[in-house]
């Protein structure tokens, strides 16, 4: 959709500088806001500010070590991103984002991790091999009228599980779990990808969630193996430094962190989508009313519904702007 609105762009602007005195009032408003939605994204992508190499995590207990190729964004730009940008409810146990080099919060065809750690206690793992995933997906899918009923009570979407989109994996050696489920959102039309690698440590877990959608896949399942090398815990917080005698153990085991019957309560059981809240309006919208003003079929302007917003002047690199507000009758982006 992205793409979309740019063009429209282009193409609108092309149609105002040809035809400026023929253009009608509600062409010229979308057209200005299009333009300050422009000038807005690249206000924040001056503002972000990335790292690479090695990264302590606000929670003290783990790092990444993030190489050539992809970026880290710290915990307080990334709950700008997560939810001004994105729309998405507050993060409770969120560490920051990891993104590849050339993405970007607006870009539609790549992917970002959001970073979590949940001090859940410790992680049963002896009964990874035995679990049968085929029935634990029936179970889930069972579950998600109590899910969403929960999700909605909590302000998110319903989420409804498809299926596998990457069958789940537990590595003994590296205590690391991870899988991917093709799940549909109401009201979206392309479904999201879940993809969760969770990393098992002493007091809790370290989880990283990829936000995309299902067309990105591939993508995704390219670069896991890295992604999933970068986390590691500092000393006395690996899984193998385990006490019982004063470290205190999770109520879920494995199986129960596939199912969700903890991530619920965390920002991946909300459901962060990567969709854009405040973006101007349904573009499709936009291109039949260019359509329809070289067929000679003017658009009325009581049908265009977005109200003006001031385009932002100047903004220093280290101030994130605030982002644009849709009224009624606007549409969500999914990226």
């Amino acid at each position: 959709m992205r793409k979309l609105a740019l063009s429209a762009l282009a193409l609108m602007m092309a149609m105002g500088s040809l035809f400026a005195k023929e253009v009608d009032d509600s062409t010229k408003l979308l057209l200005k806001q299009l333009e300050a939605y422009a000038k807005f994204q690249d206000s924040v992508k001056k503002a972000l500010k990335y790292e690479t190499g090695m990264i302590s995590l606000p929670s003290g207990v783990a790092k990444l070590n993030v190489p050539k190729g992809f970026k880290f964004l710290g915990l307080e730009q990334s709950r700008y991103v997560i939810q001004d940008l994105w729309g998405n409810l507050p993060q409770q146990h969120l560490q920051g984002m990891v993104f590849p080099e050339d993405g970007d919060p607006f870009s539609d065809s790549s992917y970002a991790y959001v970073v979590e750690y949940n001090p859940v206690g410790y992680v049963k793992d002896a009964d990874a091999k035995d679990i049968n995933y085929d029935d634990l997906l029936k179970e889930m899918k069972s579950d998600d009228a109590e899910e969403n009923a929960q999700r909605k009570a909590m302000g998110g979407e319903g989420m409804y599980t498809e299926g596998w989109a990457a069958h789940p994996f537990y590595d003994d050696q590296k205590k690391v779990l991870h899988w991917a489920l093709d799940i549909r959102v109401e009201g979206r039309d392309e479904h999201t990808l879940n993809y969760k690698v969770i990393h098992l440590g002493r007091k809790g877990m370290m989880t990283m969630s990829a936000v995309s959608g299902m067309g990105q896949l591939d993508l995704v399942k390219s670069d896991v193996d890295k992604v999933i090398s970068m986390a590691e815990y500092t000393e006395g917080n690996r899984y193998s430094d385990f006490d019982s005698k004063v470290d205190d153990v999770a109520a879920w085991t494995v199986g129960g962190l596939v199912a969700g019957k903890v991530l619920l309560k965390t920002a991946a059981g909300a459901g962060i989508l990567k969709f854009l809240k405040f973006i101007i309006i349904g573009i499709i919208a936009a291109g039949g009313a260019i359509w329809k003003w070289f067929s000679g079929r003017r658009k009325k302007e009581e049908e265009f519904v977005y109200e003006p917003q001031p385009a932002p002047v100047h903004i220093e690199e280290t101030q994130l702007p605030e982002p644009p507000q849709a009224t009624e009758g606007t549409t969500d982006k999914q990226i």
